[in-house]
């Protein structure tokens, strides 16, 4: 890896890399700021995460975005934690302190309750909310939706006995219920799916009585196409329905100021990934 000491070099880790967008949207966020840095993929072997992380710092790199499979190894791999990273077990953003510590963090949730919020004006204050799933992306997204103040947060899954974990890992953070999916009842405010079922074509068994013509539904993944579950959210008469395109984009504004302290504005870089969808 060759560094240009005059421009600072971020990149973001995965196994495979080639599709992700980040490059583009931190390109882009470059521009806009007028923020002198390099940002590049890098496809570390899966057995070597902390070899290629650890090269990367040493060549003078000054942050790193982390995607599947390694968020668990950053996590591992950070000699500091945030808040919001060591609740979610997983770390997708990575820089060095003054001592040259690595720090973990995950802007993964507050991308998704700013994309909900600010860009789709969705408050989540005093709203009975439903999240399916309980791996590692809901974990990762529940304390900011939690720092929201929702009436509450009910998890469903197949398996209850991970709903539960959850449940209890966050208690005290705000009233959250766990249940499976043939347990729900009555119909909610807003509902996010943190399963990858639907892009595989696949939807969890979800009773029609969830959703009403006020309900927000948002899916956490993201296609060219609606995805199954917003298909079938908007057969059931849902308000509207949002995909994660744009959780995406503000997560990864979120590393943007983490490691550049500048604010950048999202909207015209999620209109230009939306048009070459």
């Amino acid at each position: 890896m060759n560094v240009n000491a005059d421009v600072d070099l971020y990149a973001v880790v995965g196994n495979p890399i080639s599709h992700s967008k980040s490059p583009k949207i931190h390109g882009e966020f470059a521009v806009q700021s007028a923020e002198n840095l390099e940002y590049m993929a890098i496809q570390a072997p899966v057995d070597e995460f902390s070899e290629s992380v650890n090269a990367f710092f040493d060549n003078g790199g000054k942050g790193l975005n982390i995607t599947v499979p390694f968020k668990e190894q950053a996590w591992s791999l950070s000699s500091q934690l945030s808040d919001r990273a060591r609740l979610a077990g997983a770390v997708n953003t990575l820089y060095q302190n003054e001592n040259g510590d690595i720090c973990g963090e995950n802007t993964d949730g507050i991308g998704l309750v700013r994309d909900l919020t600010v860009n789709h004006n969705v408050s989540l204050a005093d709203k009975r909310i439903l999240v399916l799933g309980a791996g590692g992306a809901v974990r990762g997204v529940l304390l900011p939706i939690l720092e929201e103040k929702p009436a509450s947060v009910t998890i469903a899954n197949r398996t209850v006995a991970k709903a539960e974990q959850l449940a209890a890992l966050f208690s005290g953070r705000g009233e959250l219920i766990a249940c499976g999916f043939d347990e729900l009842s009555g119909s909610f405010d807003v509902i996010i799916n943190g399963t990858s079922a639907s892009l595989q074509g696949d939807l969890p068994p979800l009773p029609e009585g969830i959703i009403n013509d006020t309900t927000i539904a948002y899916d956490m993944m993201y296609s060219a196409d609606k995805t199954v579950f917003n298909r079938w959210a908007e057969s059931c008469n849902a308000a509207c329905t949002f995909d994660g395109l744009g959780m995406l984009v503000e997560q990864a504004a979120e590393s943007f100021y983490i490691w550049r302290q500048v604010r950048v504005d999202t909207g015209p870089v999620l209109a230009m990934l939306r048009a070459f969808e």
